[in-house]
């Protein structure tokens, strides 16, 4: 099968992550996610521990630096080539790097913009109806109704500001992808053999 690159966005409980990992098992592909973080921090020599807690969230140095931080002696925290700047930099050399050994899933992070490009990339955003999307939060946080709510709000905020202002584009914005599809319509199933069906006739796969 051909190199494929599939970049998945997500609202916050529409089932993006789960419908991008079925996406990597169909088509052989490895999945990025968290798994970033990993490459990024081992790459950079900084803790993963920064990578995780400024992942998607633009605003993570503002807040740090008005909290006491731990003393992690594994971390270069005070090296001053760390920056948010920095760590977006060492995250998008782990996806171009993941992107040229092989076909990858890659979700969130901003992997569009990164592989914007590559010839052989494809980009998906995944929404849901709210309702979905706050059983989606309750189930996975075990948190009350209204929790959910204000989780997803402050998620879809963190992201969008994350996307918006590293790609020059509109996080969720029809224009900014190749396909947008609302999970709730299909089910998750049906939604992730739909977006199959679009990659297969996108990349011309036998």
């Amino acid at each position: 099968m051909k190199k494929i690159i599939i970049n998945v966005g997500r609202q916050l409980g529409s089932g993006g992550r789960v419908i991008a990992r079925k996406l990597a098992d169909d088509f052989g592909c490895g999945f990025y996610d968290r798994e970033l973080l990993n490459l990024a921090a081992r790459e950079s020599g900084f803790c993963e521990k920064f990578f995780e807690q400024s992942d998607e969230h633009r605003g993570f140095f503002k807040s740090l630096f008005h909290t006491h931080v731990p003393h992690v002696s594994d971390c270069n925290f005070y090296n001053n080539k760390l920056s948010q700047e920095s760590l977006f930099k060492f995250q998008s050399d782990a996806i171009r790097r993941a992107a040229e050994e092989g076909s990858c899933v890659f979700v969130g992070r901003c992997a569009d913009y990164v592989l914007r490009d590559r010839n052989d990339v494809v980009n998906i955003f995944i929404t849901a109806n709210t309702d979905d999307r706050i059983r989606q939060v309750c189930s996975r946080k075990g948190c009350s109704e209204e929790e959910a709510q204000k989780i997803i709000q402050r998620g879809d905020k963190e992201r969008a500001s994350y996307y918006n202002y590293y790609t020059g584009k509109i996080w969720g914005h029809g224009a900014s992808y190749d396909l947008c599809v609302n999970s709730s319509l299909l089910g998750l199933d049906r939604t992730e053999e739909y977006i199959k069906q679009f990659i297969i006739q996108r990349f011309d796969i036998k």
